[in-house]
């Protein structure tokens, strides 16, 4: 069998049933690749090489655990940059930089451009946050911590 082309879209059928068991069902096993597979019909290898074209072309973004951070003794905040057009890329590429940012997205918005940011103290938040400002030359960016914490589940049914 041909393996799977990074260029492909859209996205078939086996490519969906594969990001549906990834989000909600990742089975912790010495081979989730190999459980995915038995899942979906398909070999190991194809699981595998159907994740690594998706990541190749950018559909998939990370795959990792999600833990509550205040649980385990971390802080976080939501922030918030204005970002002048020109210092976007490298804006946006320091900020993904840090391996405490769970999401980085824009707005159409003076601050135009969101992220959450964990790290183990308040002080390293702020750390970090001027760590960003003075790389980049950004001077604006607001740190918005949450007050009450309301998690829910969200899967991205496809």
């Amino acid at each position: 069998m041909e393996s799977h082309k990074a260029s492909r879209t859209p996205l078939d059928d086996l490519d969906k049933a594969i990001l549906n068991e990834i989000q909600s069902h990742f089975p912790i096993v010495s081979r989730p690749y190999a459980e995915m597979g038995q899942r979906t019909g398909v070999s190991e290898e194809e699981v595998l090489s159907r994740v690594q074209a998706m990541v190749d072309a950018g559909v998939i973004r990370r795959i990792g655990a999600n833990f509550t951070s205040r649980k385990l003794g971390y802080t976080s905040t939501l922030c918030a940059a204005a970002v002048a057009p020109e210092l976007l890329d490298r804006f946006v590429d320091t900020v993904n930089h840090y391996p405490g940012v769970t999401h980085n997205y824009l707005r159409r918005h003076h601050f135009n451009v969101w992220f959450t940011l964990i790290a183990p103290s308040p002080e390293r938040l702020k750390e970090i946050l001027q760590e960003i400002s003075q790389t980049t030359g950004v001077q604006e960016i607001l740190s918005l911590p949450a007050h009450e914490i309301f998690k829910i589940k969200v899967d991205f049914p496809v």
